[in-house]
């Protein structure tokens, strides 16, 4: 089965004196965008990469949580955290992800293992293979 997940956007004047907003398909959000904010960054206005770096925390929440389950141990909590970096001119360079997880009865070696495998397993970073992709830290709370 397909899951099709859909989002808008209205944009209005040009690149660099225009602006938008984007709607997700759910409905849950509506927020603006500009030029200034993504090549600049701002605190009161989301970029596509901000959006970026939700989609590629949550899914790597679950990809781990999926991970430590078919380890048979499971986490109590994972917090995950993404930085995505944009070059203007050159586009998205760079998905950093940092995570802390408590996870009872696991190494911190076999917690290292198993954080990289679902950095690499995780379809958004999947996505993002053009991407240099790193896993900052991987802490065991």
């Amino acid at each position: 089965m397909t899951a099709t997940s859909k989002a808008t956007t209205l944009w209005r004047g040009g690149l660099a004196d225009g602006s938008g907003t984007t709607a997700l398909g759910s409905k849950v959000a509506t927020v603006s965008v500009d030029w200034k904010a993504r090549s600049e960054g701002s605190a009161d206005t989301t970029t596509p990469e901000e959006l970026l770096a939700a989609a590629h925390a949550s899914c790597y929440a679950m990809a781990l949580s999926h991970e430590l389950g078919g380890n048979d141990t499971p986490p109590e909590e994972v917090d995950v955290a993404v930085e995505v970096d944009f070059v203007p001119g050159e586009g998205v360079k760079e998905s950093r992800l940092s995570v802390t997880a408590k996870v009872p009865g696991i190494s911190d070696d076999e917690f290292q293992r198993i954080a990289n495998a679902a950095k690499e397993g995780c379809p958004i970073s999947q996505a993002l293979a053009g991407v240099t992709i790193t896993l900052t830290s991987a802490t065991l709370a």
